[in-house]
């Protein structure tokens, strides 16, 4: 019924506790699970719970914290790995310039060079956008793909309706069930319900509810679901099948496999 699009199950603790992890979000009729890889590290590892896990699928590429473990040849393995594996997006790729502005030019390199990938092979993207949307819009207007989700989506109304006219879908997560966060519960209720896609990123992004170091878990999309639903005054099933409606758009070969 629901779908995790954003979840590090590779990272820990989740990895460390995974069949326990899995039977949780079974339970909470968690039936699909998109796992995102970072660097090449790890690209094995989110392909070796696809295999393990019915529920789980994985995107592919590069995020932009973590590119001072590749280098441009890396690119090039990157593309074998799409040929070979057909994730159902490239992805986590992005920009971010919350955590630090100094490899701009680094960022914008391996971006650009994963969004022609995304082109080349007709895959949607899943996108890391912090504190740096404006300039991958810039950034999706020299290249045109076939759209995705923007992970985490916190921008303003008019930078949600430009990635929704290049074919986006804006995922929300934990930290729209925050009290303070007004901002985020004013965009859930105002955007297009059509628009919508669910994440957690776990085991970071907790929703409000998990406290005193308490870790996020795909289970917990879940709850987010039931959230948003009464924000925006709807029916938890009725939502949960528009919800997954905007994700198989989002992710085309997700609705394939899931069929």
């Amino acid at each position: 019924m629901w779908i995790d699009t954003h979840c590090h199950l590779d990272f820990n603790p989740l990895k460390t506790n995974i069949s326990s992890v899995i039977n949780e979000a079974r339970k909470n009729r968690v039936d699909a699970i998109i796992i995102p890889s970072i660097d090449l590290g790890n690209i094995s590892r989110v392909i070796k719970l696809s295999d393990r896990y019915r529920e789980c699928y994985y995107a592919l590429g590069f995020h932009p914290m973590f590119l001072e473990k590749i280098d441009p040849h890396d690119l090039e393995i990157l593309n074998k790995y799409i040929i070979k594996y057909n994730p159902v997006a490239i992805g986590e790729i992005g920009l971010d310039l919350f955590v630090r502005k100094d490899n701009l030019e680094v960022q914008e390199y391996y971006f650009s060079n994963q969004l022609q990938l995304a082109q080349t092979f007709n895959l949607p993207v899943i996108m890391h956008v912090r504190s740096a949307i404006d300039l991958v819009l810039k950034h999706l207007r020299r290249v045109k793909v076939r759209g995705g989700i923007a992970h985490a989506f916190n921008g303003s109304f008019q930078q949600a309706q430009q990635l929704i006219n290049l074919g986006f879908k804006l995922g929300f997560g934990g930290a729209m069930t925050n009290p303070r966060a007004t901002h985020l519960q004013n965009l859930a209720k105002s955007l297009p319900i059509e628009s919508i896609v669910l994440e957690t990123d776990a085991p970071d992004m907790p929703p409000y509810w998990l406290q005193d170091g308490a870790y996020n878990q795909p289970s917990e999309v879940a709850r987010i679901g039931h959230f948003f639903s009464d924000l925006r005054g709807l029916n938890s099933l009725e939502f949960a099948d528009i919800i997954r409606v905007n994700t198989m758009q989002a992710l085309p070969r997700l609705a394939k496999l899931c069929t």
